[in-house]
C-alpha cells in the first residue's frame, strides 16, 4: 500500500447515515431515559416514604437521614461502576457494556419495589436495600459515559453537541416520568394504601421499561471511532490508567465542572421535596406537580443549550451555567419559604436551569476532553466522581446545615459548590472542534 492510499479501516470512520443517526440517538436516548427513572423514582421515595418503611425506629430527621444516606451510598458506587464498565467499554466496545449496565440498573430497580420492609424482614430490609442501592449504582456508573460516547462517536463533527443531546435528554425526560408516576399513584390512593404498598408501583415498572430498551440497544451498531481503534489493534491495556496519565488535569477538573450540576438536581429533587413537604407543609401532590413544571424547564434548557454549543462553543455556556448557579443557591431557600407555589416553582426551576445550561452542552464537552482509547474510562469515571461530590454529599450536607444553622446556610453552599465548578471549568480548554481521532 502506497502512503498515500487510504487505509483499509476508513469506512469505519464513517458517520452513520441519517436515519441511522435516529436509530442511534433513540438508543442513547431510551436507555439513560430509563436509567434515570430508576434512580429518581428512589430519589422521591427517599423523599416521601422510604423512611417510614425502612427506619421506622428512628426519629423523622434521622431516619430522614439514614435514607438520604442510602440515596448516598448508591453514588459512591458509581466511580467504581464507571471504571468497571469503562474498562471493557474502552476495551471490548460500547455497546456490549451498555447491555449490562442497563440489565444491572432496570432490575436492581424493580427488585426494590419487591423488597420487604423493616416491619417484615427487621434489619435485613434495610441492608438489602442497601445491596441493591449499591447494584443500581454500579450500572448507572457505567450507564452515562457508553450513552454519551454512542451518540458523539457517530455524530457528524459539527453536530457532535446536537447528538449528544439525545443521552443527556433522557436525564428530564427519566425523571419527569418519575415524578408523574408518583403524581399519579399518590392521587390515585389514600395515603395508607401508598405509604403501604403504592410506592412499590413505579418501581415495578422498570421491568417493563428495560425490556424496552433492551430491544432498542440490541439493534445499534459499534460507534465508528471505536471500530477503528479495534481494527487497528490500538485498545488501551489499561485505559483508565492511561486517562489518568495522559489527562489528569481534565479527569480532575471535569469532575468539579460537573459537581454543581449534581448539587443541584439531588438539592432540588430529594432535599428539597422533604423540606417543602415536612418543614413548610406543601402537600406532597402539589410539590410533585410544581416539580414537574421545574423538569419541563430542565428538558428545555438542555436540549436548546446543547443544540447552542455546537455553534458558540461548549465552555462558555457553561461558564455562564455556573456563574447563574452561584447566585441562585443564594436565593432557593428564601424563594421557597415563601410557601407561594409560583414562587417554589421559580425556585426549583431556577435550580433545574442551572443545571441544563450546564448539563446538555457536558454530554459532548466531557467525551471530547479525551482519546478514543481511554474515553470510556475517562468521561465516565469523571462524571460519576462529580456525582460522589455533588450527588451523594449535597443532600446530606445541606439537610445537616439546614437542621444545624437554617435552610439559607445551605444555600449558600448550594453557591460554593457553584463557585468551585466555575473555576474549575475556566482552567479547562474548549473542544467543539477537536478531532476526536487525534485527541
Amino acid at each position: 500500500m502506497s502512503p498515500t492510499t487510504p487505509p483499509a479501516t476508513a469506512p469505519a470512520a464513517q458517520t452513520a447515515e441519517p436515519g441511522g443517526m435516529r436509530r442511534i440517538a433513540t438508543a442513547s436516548f431510551i436507555g439513560t431515559a430509563i436509567e434515570f427513572y430508576d434512580y429518581y423514582i428512589y430519589g422521591t421515595a427517599a423523599a416521601l416514604v422510604l423512611n417510614e418503611a425502612f427506619f421506622p425506629e428512628l426519629s423523622k430527621t434521622a431516619g430522614t437521614l439514614a435514607t438520604l444516606s442510602t440515596f448516598a451510598i448508591g453514588f459512591a458506587a458509581r466511580p467504581l461502576g464507571a471504571a468497571v464498565f469503562g474498562h471493557y467499554g474502552d476495551r471490548v466496545g460500547r455497546k456490549a457494556v451498555l447491555v449490562v449496565s442497563l440489565l444491572m440498573m432496570g432490575l436492581s430497580t424493580g427488585l426494590i419495589g419487591l423488597l420487604p420492609g423493616y416491619a417484615t424482614l427487621g434489619v435485613w430490609a434495610p441492608v438489602l436495600l442497601v445491596l441493591l442501592r449499591i447494584v443500581q449504582g454500579l450500572g448507572l456508573g457505567g450507564e452515562w459515559g457508553g450513552a454519551a460516547l454512542m451518540a458523539v462517536e457517530h455524530a457528524p463533527k459539527g453536530k457532535r453537541g446536537l447528538y449528544a443531546a439525545a443521552p443527556q435528554m433522557g436525564s428530564p425526560v427519566g425523571y419527569f416520568a418519575a415524578t408523574l408516576t408518583f403524581l399519579a399513584m399518590s392521587s390515585l390512593l389514600d395515603e395508607a394504601s401508598f405509604e403501604s404498598w403504592g410506592w412499590r408501583i413505579p418501581f415495578l415498572l422498570s421491568f417493563g421499561l428495560v425490556a424496552v430498551g433492551m430491544v432498542i440497544r440490541l439493534k445499534v451498531a459499534e460507534t465508528p471511532a471505536f471500530a477503528k481503534v479495534t481494527e487497528q489493534h490500538e485498545t488501551a491495556k489499561a485505559p483508565l490508567v492511561e486517562a489518568f496519565r495522559r489527562h489528569p488535569k481534565e479527569m480532575l477538573l471535569g469532575a468539579g465542572m460537573i459537581t454543581v450540576v449534581y448539587v443541584m438536581f439531588y438539592t432540588a429533587a430529594t432535599y428539597c421535596m422533604t423540606y417543602t413537604t415536612t418543614t413548610l407543609g406543601i402537600p406532597k401532590n402539589d410539590m410533585l406537580a410544581l416539580t414537574l413544571v421545574a423538569v419541563a424547564v430542565l428538558g428545555l434548557s438542555t436540549f436548546v443549550v446543547a443544540r447552542w454549543s455546537d455553534r458558540m462553543g461548549r465552555r462558555k455556556l457553561i461558564i455562564a451555567g455556573a456563574a447563574f448557579g452561584v447566585v441562585w443557591g443564594a436565593v432557593l431557600f428564601p424563594l421557597l419559604d415563601t410557601e407561594n407555589y409560583v414562587l417554589v416553582a421559580i425556585a426549583l426551576s431556577g435550580a433545574l436551569l442551572c443545571m441544563g445550561i450546564i448539563y446538555g452542552p457536558a454530554g459532548a464537552y466531557m467525551p471530547e476532553l479525551f482519546g478514543t482509547r481511554m474515553r470510556y474510562s475517562g468521561a465516565g469515571f469523571s462524571y460519576n466522581l462529580g456525582g460522589v461530590l455533588g450527588g451523594a454529599a449535597a443532600p446530606l450536607i445541606v439537610t445537616a446545615l439546614a437542621e444545624s444553622h437554617s435552610p439559607a446556610v445551605g444555600g449558600w453552599f448550594l453557591s460554593g459548590m457553584a463557585l468551585l465548578s466555575l473555576l474549575c471549568v475556566l482552567a479547562l480548554p474548549e473542544t467543539k472542534d477537536r478531532d476526536l481521532d487525534l485527541v
